[in-house]
């Protein structure tokens, strides 16, 4: 959609104001809001100016001013402003020198999109994320200098079997049996189809919705793959859409991998390929019908997959689901079927179009724009230099003999311990200045200084009840 055609489709919705949105630096979408009246065709050059310092892990207080620079491609009006809003997601600049900015998120994937050309390996790269999240009813959570909690609930709640709800009427999913049973045991079957439907009328194609295996309202919403920065994008409106939805029913929606105590997490299961000139690169004569260059692909992942998980798995909260022994995806192999494998390859179609590798370590609490590039640079990295992934893990993991489980490495065990294998194995990351030095560096002290030494630093709820009595 080119500048005047946006005016025009503003126009025929009876816009009245104009929303434009972008990323910060951990993930979370920024917006502001202007009259119609201020956006014209020259603000798709111009911009609009604000203040960078104010947005985390971006500018010092004096050198704060920056532009945002509208993307005519990425017009849609929003569903959820009592008002009828335009939005459209901005690129973020130098006022000065009109420089793209190096720790805008969505600069990071356009740049990845542009090396993937540049290497002449392909010439797009297909991203399509599960992102799983929880539906909760009630949310509440201090972390004070003496007190520390957190509580959240659901009518799902399998620990409400018992609580007076005038009347209970039960059906409430046990512990790791939520995938996945129809209504009403599924009580938020129509609460997800409002989401999908929001999102298909948002031009977001969507392939389906279910319940996901915890109690308390875990779903899966599955997005139709497309490029690395139009994905990027959507999982920004999918975040936002889900959120909303929830949140107009009185419910509440999160992405944290690991709000529930012995249930399961909410990963990310990740699927890429990689195409050129029209054809999948990634089927082939090879283990499970892949190619050559995704078994290299697949090599790529697991060489770098603890300094991967700094950005795939940003939070503190992340490692609370990749804990070695359970159904978590933290064992750095690779497998047709086998799910507690880092990368599985999915054995659904035997049609070329449809063979990828699955990363499924990831968890949704990520930057999709940074998640996606990372991957991206790894897969490229493991096809540039021939990266052999090993043999195949196709036993139950969880059956293996110790002496032969000690031979298959583990993601990291912590944030702190994924930021220092980033700090020591960022090179593939580099190339093509698609993630800067600045940005790797800013990266790991934010998340040092911010989340882990500020959890560190906390006394735990449950050490109190480990420890009170000593």
């Amino acid at each position: 959609m080119k500048p005047e055609e946006v005016l025009k489709m503003a126009k025929e919705n009876g816009a009245k104001v104009f929303d434009i949105r972008f990323m910060d630096f951990p993930g979370i979408w920024q917006h502001f809001t202007v009259p119609m009246c201020e956006l014209n065709e020259s603000n798709f050059e111009d911009g609009y100016g604000f203040d960078g310092s104010s947005i985390r892990g971006w500018q010092p207080i004096d050198d704060s001013d920056m532009l945002v620079i509208p993307d005519p491609t990425t017009a849609k009006m929003d569903p959820f402003f009592d008002e009828p809003t335009l939005v459209m997601i901005g690129n973020i600049a130098d006022p000065i020198t009109r420089e793209p900015y190096t720790r805008d998120p969505r600069n990071i994937a356009k740049k990845a999109e542009i090396y993937l050309k540049s290497t002449g390996i392909g010439d797009t790269a297909y991203f399509g994320p599960e992102a799983e999240f929880f539906i909760f009813d009630n949310v509440r959570f201090e972390s004070g200098r003496n007190v520390s909690y957190y509580e959240v609930d659901s009518i799902e709640g399998n620990w409400n079997t018992a609580r007076d709800e005038a009347p209970n009427l039960g059906y409430k999913p046990r512990h790791k049996e939520g995938y996945f049973p129809v209504p009403p045991l599924d009580k938020f079957q129509n609460l997800r189809t409002e989401m999908l439907l929001t999102l298909e009328q948002l031009g977001i194609d969507v392939e389906c919705q279910h319940h996901e295996v915890a109690t308390a309202g875990q779903g899966e919403i599955d997005m139709r793959f497309k490029p690395l920065v139009q994905m990027g994008d959507q999982l920004v409106w999918f975040k936002y859409v889900l959120k909303n939805v929830a949140y107009q029913h009185g419910h509440s929606v999160t992405f944290m991998p690991k709000p529930i105590f012995e249930d399961n997490g909410t990963g990310m299961h990740t699927h890429i390929s990689l195409w050129k000139d029209g054809k999948p690169l990634f089927a082939g004569d090879k283990y499970a019908g892949v190619s050559q260059e995704a078994l290299y692909g697949i090599g790529g992942i697991l060489k770098h997959c603890k300094s991967l998980c700094a950005i795939t798995n940003p939070t503190t909260n992340s490692y609370k689901r990749l804990v070695p022994g359970f159904e978590a995806p933290v064992n750095l192999a690779y497998s047709s079927r086998n799910r507690s494998a880092a990368v599985r390859i999915p054995m659904y179609s035997s049609a070329p179009a449809s063979k990828r590798l699955e990363f499924r370590t990831p968890d949704p609490s990520c930057n999709g724009y940074m998640a996606f590039s990372a991957i991206l640079m790894a897969v490229l990295d493991g096809i540039e230099n021939k990266i052999d992934p090993g043999d195949p893990l196709d036993k139950n993991i969880y059956d293996l003999p110790p002496e032969e489980l000690a031979k298959v490495e583990s993601a990291p065990a912590s944030l702190d311990e994924a930021l220092a294998a980033l700090d020591e194995d960022c090179e593939y990351l580099l190339k093509g200045d698609v993630f800067t030095k600045d940005v790797i560096e800013k990266w790991i002290e934010y998340k040092t200084t911010n989340e882990v030494d500020a959890v560190r630093l906390r006394p735990h709820p449950h050490e109190f009840y480990l420890y009170y009595d000593i």
